[in-house]
C-alpha cells in the first residue's frame, strides 16, 4: 500500500511503522486463539495494546489486505466480520451492542474516528468519514457521513 504512492521504503521500515507490527500482532494472537495456545494469543493482544495503543479481540475476522493505518485508540470487538481491503484509521471504534456486532464487506475505508456500533452492515466500497457513527445499515458503493452516518451517492 506505501509503495503504491512512490514512497521508498526499506523492508525493514515498512515493518517497524506501528500499522504494520499492529496487524502483526492481531494475526498473531488470532492464529493462536484458534486453538490450544489461547493464552498466547492473550499475550499477543497485551502486546498490541502496550506497543500499539489498540485493542483487536483476538476472535475478530479480517480478510486479506487489513491495513490499520495508525492503531492509537482503534478498538474492535470480537465479533466483527469484515471482507479483504479494509484500511482503518487511528481512534476507529468498531463495536457491540446488545451481542450484536457489525458485519464490513470488501474495500472499505474507516476514518479517524469513526464509530461502527450494533449489528450494522457495510457494504462493499465504503468510505466512512472522519467520526461518523454508523448505527444503521449503509448500502454498497457510497461515502457515509455525519452523526448518525447517512450515506451518500
Amino acid at each position: 500500500m506505501f509503495a503504491d504512492d512512490g514512497a521508498h521504503l526499506s523492508l525493514l521500515r515498512l515493518l517497524l511503522t506501528d500499522g504494520t507490527s499492529a496487524t502483526f500482532l492481531f494475526r498473531l494472537s488470532h492464529l493462536c486463539s484458534r486453538g490450544f495456545l489461547s493464552p498466547l494469543g492473550l499475550i499477543f493482544q497485551i502486546l498490541n495494546k502496550w506497543f500499539n495503543g489498540c485493542v483487536i479481540g483476538v476472535k475478530a475476522q479480517f480478510g486479506k489486505g487489513l491495513v490499520i493505518m495508525h492503531p492509537v485508540g482503534v478498538v474492535i470487538n470480537s465479533k466483527v466480520v469484515t471482507g479483504e481491503r479494509v484500511v482503518i484509521e487511528s481512534g476507529v471504534v468498531i463495536g457491540d451492542e446488545k451481542g450484536l456486532s457489525p458485519t464490513i464487506g470488501n474495500d472499505v475505508f474507516i476514518g479517524t474516528g469513526a464509530k461502527i456500533i450494533g449489528g450494522v452492515t457495510i457494504g462493499d466500497n465504503v468510505k466512512i468519514g472522519a467520526n461518523a457513527v454508523v448505527v444503521k445499515d449503509i448500502p454498497s458503493n457510497c461515502t457515509a457521513l455525519g452523526i448518525p452516518a447517512k450515506p451518500k451517492q
